[in-house]
Formats: C-alpha cells, structure tokens, sequence
C-alpha cells in the first residue's frame, strides 16, 4: 500500500500537470533529482509570484525537479509600451557599428522588430487565476506521483518478502555447512598437528571456523528487512531511508558470499544482491 502509518502517502517523482484559469496556462513537470529543484519560468511581470509559488512547492514536497511553465493568452486588456530609452542606447550602439565597419544604409524602424525587450506589457496578471491554476496544476502532477508511489511500493514489497525467503534458505543451510566445513578443516588439520603444538592448533581452528560463520549476517538480513517494511508503512518521504538501509542489506549479503564455502549459498547471496539492486533502483525513483 501505499498510504503509511504516519507519514501519509508514498510518492514517485514523475508527474505532469497543466491547467488553464482565464488567461493564464500553467504546467507543471516533475522529475526525479536527489534533492527539491524548482525551475520556474513565466512571463517577467509575473515576477513577484515566483517566491510563493516556490515556497508552495516545498511544503507539498521533498524531492524532485519540478519545472514550471506559466504563460499568459494574449488579451483585450493587455498593453505594450516600448522601452524608448533601451531603443535608443540600441540604435546608438548599432549606428557606431555601422560607422566603425563603414557601412552603408540607415538604422531603421524595422532593426527594432526582432528586439522582444523593448516592449513591456503593462497589465497585471490575474494573481487568482495564477494559483488556482498553478494549484490545479500540481494537484494532477502529484496524483501522477501517487500513483507512480503505489507501483513502486508494491514491487519493492515483493522483491523484499523475496530477499527474505531467500535469507531464510540460506539459514537453514548454515548447520549442515558449518558441520560439513569443519569436518573438511579437522580432517586437513590432522594430518598436521603433533606433539606440543596441537592444543594452539585447535584454538587457531576454532578460530577459523568462527570466522566463516555467517549467522550474524543472516540475522541482520532478517532484521534490516523488518526494518525496510516498516519504513514503507510509515510512508512519507522514504527515498534516502531506503537507500542508506539498502547499503547495509547490500554489505551483508556481500559478506556471506565472501565467507561462504558452500557453492549454493554463494549462489543466494549472488541473488539477494541482485534483488536488493532492483530494489535500489526502484528507491531512486521515490521521495
């Protein structure tokens, strides 16, 4: 599922959202990112906007690149008026390129028509029909991320309850392993030892042996997984709880492969990893 217990739903990073109030259009995308980006772009005299549209954001949410689109129809009631004096620092400027190139022609009206900056639209904006549709916007994206939240949820469900019947096959083979381990290791060993050195040759063995045990690292395996499903109930922003905790599963099992001798848990530990990459991978796309 995806609603938690205390952190309310779990959320993806993909979405998209548009709505249209009047004149105004927003959309709005989001993206996955490590961190909360916000990228806004709208006309400049919507400027005094963009401040609170982004604190909206951080409030609402935790991780990803959200990138904001907001534009305006053109309307009855707009009006343009040009910047004279950016005009004529232009025509300034390009009648002394003229002159320096030495080249022929006069500087006319039309020179002016590809500059956008010289003109400046008065009206205000409608600030209501901006964060209704800003709201409405990213009400759609954010649903787009539930639901992104819900299938992640379930798929990093199974791959866990996965890890976990693997763990299990693994413990059940630890007794038979450790016996089957040390018998070989003492049958090797007694053909070495003699006279005073044997006691000091057992101890080295014992040591041995204890070191190959892999049932502390079984047992954390067991442990980290309860840890990962609660961390999924409590729902919430849950992307970097799931990354550092995946981090710890992974040196697990890398353990238990390196200290394994027997062919078939080397085998599952190669699995778990596996899985617990999947997993991985899967986290990076939930906040």
């Amino acid at each position: 599922m995806a609603e938690g217990k205390e952190g309310g739903p779990v959320q993806g990073m993909t979405g998209f959202g548009s709505s249209e109030k009047g004149a105004i259009r927003v959309e709005v995308r989001s993206l996955n990112h490590r961190f909360l980006e916000i990228i806004i772009k709208a006309p400049p005299q919507m400027g005094r906007h963009e401040i609170p549209l982004r604190n909206i954001l951080r409030e609402r949410f935790k991780r990803g690149r959200f990138e904001v689109f907001v534009s305006r129809r053109p309307g009855e009631n707009v009006n343009l008026r040009v910047n004279k004096a950016l005009a004529k620092q232009i025509h300034e400027e390009l009648t002394s390129l003229r002159d320096e190139l030495s080249l022929k022609g006069e500087i006319g009206i039309e020179e002016f028509s590809a500059w956008r900056e010289l003109f400046i639209e008065e009206a205000e904006p409608d600030a209501l029909s901006i964060y209704d549709a800003f709201d409405e916007a990213v009400s759609e994206a954010e649903k787009m991320r539930l639901a992104e939240g819900v299938a992640l949820m379930d798929d990093i469900s199974k791959r866990a309850a996965l890890i976990d019947s693997i763990n299990e096959k693994v413990a059940s083979m630890i007794p038979e392993a450790m016996e089957k381990a040390k018998k070989g290791f003492m049958e090797k060993l007694g053909e070495l030892m003699q006279g005073p050195e044997e006691g000091r040759l057992m101890e080295v063995a014992s040591l041995v042996l204890e070191k190959s045990d892999i049932t502390e690292e079984v047992t954390r395996i067991k442990s980290h997984i309860g840890h990962l499903g609660r961390i999924l109930s409590d729902g919430g922003a849950v992307g970097r709880k799931l990354d550092f905790l995946l981090q710890e599963l992974n040196r697990e099992a890398n353990t238990i492969a390196s200290k394994a001798q027997e062919t078939g848990i080397i085998d599952l530990a190669v699995e778990m990893k596996t899985e617990i990459e999947r997993i991985r991978e899967q986290a990076q796309n939930l906040q």
